[in-house]
């Protein structure tokens, strides 16, 4: 198992595929680091020489922020949106959507499980 920015990539999908298990890389990161190390996309992750997995570490490490440093900055983006008191730090801190979605009915996955009104049924 090839071990890549701190994750297991999976052996025996494709190193496009397998690039994405990495937090911060998608399809179109992945495509771009096997175009640049010089991986054909058809190749699989247990095909992989060390040499190529080196390349790809570096790559990676050079040109990407991946893993705990990127999600280490996506929380302090929105603990300073919080800090602020804008809108959207106020919609953060209240577990509400974030981006203009209305709320009166749906927006189930960020108010979590619907809670039961004391004196409601009619």
């Amino acid at each position: 198992m090839a071990r890549i920015a701190g994750v297991n990539i999976p052996t025996g999908k494709r190193v496009v595929i397998s690039l994405t298990y990495i937090h911060g890389i998608g399809r179109t990161k992945a495509r771009d680091i096997c175009s640049v190390v010089g991986i054909p996309h058809e190749k699989r992750v247990n095909e992989l020489t060390d040499d190529e997995v080196i390349r790809i570490r570096e790559t990676i490490d050079r040109d990407y922020q991946v893993e705990g440093d990127l999600r280490r900055e996506v929380a302090m983006n929105i603990k300073r949106l919080m800090d602020l008191g804008c809108y959207r730090g106020l919609r953060h801190r209240r577990g509400l959507p974030v981006r203009g979605q209305r709320t009166h009915t749906n927006a189930r996955t960020r108010k979590g499980p619907a809670k039961a009104i004391a004196g409601k049924k009619k």
